[in-house]
């Protein structure tokens, strides 16, 4: 397994942000995932963005994190924001998602972020096992969805 960094616009990129956002529509029955992101949220040092390929080259796995700093939306200062973690279908419970992860935690920890942070929903159990599991708790909801019952925010010390 190779785990590169990568443009949030590249096309490997571009290809498993849409398949999140189908498995989004079919878990949740809505357009997806409506937060704006931008490719420039992504660029060291104020985040990164990863995707791990397998020995054929094929991307399985993505995930990344922006900076976040106190807004209007309840981040703090320090935040590093987790955002579009996804495994395809026939890579999962391979592990990758919990490399993932951790590489973009020590990604952000080098950064200087001090809180990774994360929204995520009750549809997506084994996201919230993913994260409870390693050591993410629940704080106070912030971001697009945190008025929606469905939604769940976790965080974790850098």
């Amino acid at each position: 397994m190779n785990i590169r960094s990568v443009p949030f616009d590249h096309p490997d990129a571009v290809k498993l942000n849409d398949e999140v956002q189908a498995e989004y529509h079919v878990r949740y029955g809505d357009g997806g995932d409506a937060t704006p992101l931008n490719a420039s949220d992504f660029q060291p040092p104020n985040g990164v963005y990863l995707i791990a390929y397998d020995e054929a080259d094929r991307p399985l796995a993505t995930g990344g994190w922006r900076s976040q700093d106190r807004n209007a939306e309840g981040n703090e200062d320090g935040d590093a924001e987790l955002k579009r973690m996804f495994v395809v279908a026939d890579a999962r419970g391979l592990g990758l998602a919990r490399r993932i992860l951790a590489a973009l935690e020590e990604d952000a920890r080098t950064a200087g972020r001090v809180r990774m942070v994360l929204e995520t929903g009750t549809k997506q159990p084994e996201a919230i096992a993913l994260y409870t599991s390693s050591g993410y708790e629940p704080c106070t909801k912030f971001g697009l969805y945190r008025f929606h019952e469905e939604s769940r925010c976790y965080a974790k010390a850098l």
